[in-house]
């Protein structure tokens, strides 16, 4: 006895029909418009590090997947005819004839589904995201690529003059649909960006167009291609419990400051570490953190380092590097963000609400003295820099409070070769690794204070500049690409 068709199985079977009718078509289309395909591929493998597992869906020839270089690759395509020129052009990759509501058969997780220019075609995107789940861990990420509705007319004139293959009929889904219905589906939105000013091949001032105009925020609207960028949140009320968080303070000239600190960090995690760093300090800050730790009885393990090197990046990095805890924080030593707001931060990445938790001391009033007026337009200007350069909204960049997973601050230190080593800080080095990983950045607000001991140890201007120098280092990096 033969299963009725479903509305779901008859679409499925028209999509198959019409794609392996006119496979030669669609494959000449391609074609055609190569310049395109390379240049939505090099903006995809931008999210994604090299030697990772990767699935991708709707995979056609396989050639997206082949540039993504993964360590194990799988392409799937309801096609045959594509998978077919798959499996012939590249052999050291595995393709299955498989719709993507069927793709929990395959048994196996990945670091890194793409959905390029597929999610239209689907029937049901409740279903096929329903499936995705199955072949995701607690860090994979999902990258969706859609087209802009404001170039459909444009598309069908290039149907008509058959320079593109005509495609079944599609619905244009914008961007913040596309987030809406992955929010339905227990999918957290890490970013979202535009990209392709300009999808023909005109030489030299193609990749112009593309790389410097279409990420300008006035051009973004008129881009072809939406870019989201999603993760799986997991279905469950448990919070797991760190077994230990790592406190990381750098200090410099900061005698004055170390005994209250102390007394005053929570308990966080199964076991709490506290790592004092000292910077170079010209009063007595060293001493004061070597009489303090030895003379500490309280529950929490507490150590001290003295810094080598210059900055508070070269602080938090050997910081972080003594560190033993699955969560590791900094949190400067002025005392500024009050030490009692961190449980907050904690229980934000042990929740999965968050990957990367960023204070954001522009929130809540502060106290007259806490923040000089040019420094608070400096905090806002960077801040809406980071929001345009990293697709993910900030407020407060330069907040010394600053908490991620162990694991993943490892996964930035084998990746920093791609920004290299400038941030003498330490809080771009870390925002920039973050949004190279796709991590899921939220800023959590906090208390801002006035100093009680000692002085500031930035430099207004002299740093400011140094902060512009790397905004427009990374904008290469990040967005202009």
């Amino acid at each position: 006895m033969n299963t009725p068709a479903t509305p779901d199985s008859q679409h499925r079977a028209a999509i198959k029909a019409f794609g392996e009718s006119r496979h030669a078509k669609l494959t000449a289309s391609r074609k055609r418009n190569g310049y395109f395909h390379r240049y939505l591929t090099k903006i995809v493998s931008h999210h994604v590090i090299p030697g990772s597992r990767v699935l991708d869906i709707g995979c056609a020839g396989g050639d997206m997947l082949a540039a993504l270089k993964p360590s194990y690759g799988v392409g799937i395509d309801i096609n045959a005819s594509a998978i077919a020129d798959a499996k012939k052009n590249h052999p050291t990759l595995t393709f299955h004839e498989m719709p993507a509501e069927e793709i929990g058969k395959l048994r196996e997780t990945f670091d890194y589904v793409i959905l390029s220019g597929i999610l239209p075609q689907l029937y049901d995107l409740h279903t096929a995201l329903e499936a995705i789940r199955s072949v995701c861990h607690e860090r994979t990420r999902i990258i969706i690529a859609t087209f802009s509705r404001l170039w459909q007319p444009t598309i069908r004139v290039g149907e008509f003059f058959r320079w593109k293959a005509r495609v079944p009929d599609e619905s244009w889904i914008p961007p913040y649909e596309v987030g809406s219905i992955l929010n339905q589906c227990d999918f957290d939105m890490v970013s979202q960006k535009q990209a392709i000013l300009w999808p023909f091949n005109i030489p030299l001032l193609s990749n112009f167009v593309n790389r410097w105009c279409a990420p300008l925020p006035l051009n973004k609207h008129f881009n072809l291609c939406n870019i989201s960028i999603a993760r799986m949140i997991p279905r469950t009320n448990r919070v797991q419990i760190p077994n230990c968080v790592s406190v990381i303070i750098p200090a410099r000239n900061e005698a004055g400051n170390i005994k209250p600190l102390l007394d005053r960090v929570p308990a966080m995690g199964k076991k709490t570490e506290v790592i004092f760093i000292e910077g170079n300090s010209t009063d007595n800050t060293w001493d004061t953190i070597q009489k303090v730790v030895a003379e500490y009885t309280g529950p929490f393990a507490v150590s001290c380092y003295k810094q080598t090197g210059k900055g508070k990046g070269d602080a938090v990095r050997l910081g972080f590097g003594k560190a033993t805890g699955d969560i590791l924080m900094i949190l400067d030593a002025d005392i500024s963000v009050p030490p009692e707001e961190l449980p907050r931060f904690v229980d934000l990445l042990a929740s999965e609400k968050c990957e990367f938790a960023n204070g954001s001391r522009l929130v809540y009033p502060m106290e007259k003295q806490a923040m000089q007026f040019l420094n608070m337009i400096a905090n806002k200007m960077f801040g809406w820099m980071f929001t345009f350069l990293l697709s993910q909204r900030l407020r407060d960049t330069l907040c010394g409070t600053k908490v991620l997973r162990k694991s993943d601050y490892e996964k930035i230190v084998a990746n920093r070769a791609y920004f290299g080593d400038f941030d003498p800080f330490g809080d771009f080095d870390l925002l920039f690794g973050a949004a190279r990983l796709n991590l899921k950045i939220t800023d959590v607000p906090v208390h801002y204070k006035e100093r009680v001991y000692g002085s500031t140890n930035i430099s207004r201007f002299r740093h400011g500049w140094m902060l512009l120098r790397m905004c427009a280092f990374a904008a290469r990096k990040i967005k202009f690409i």
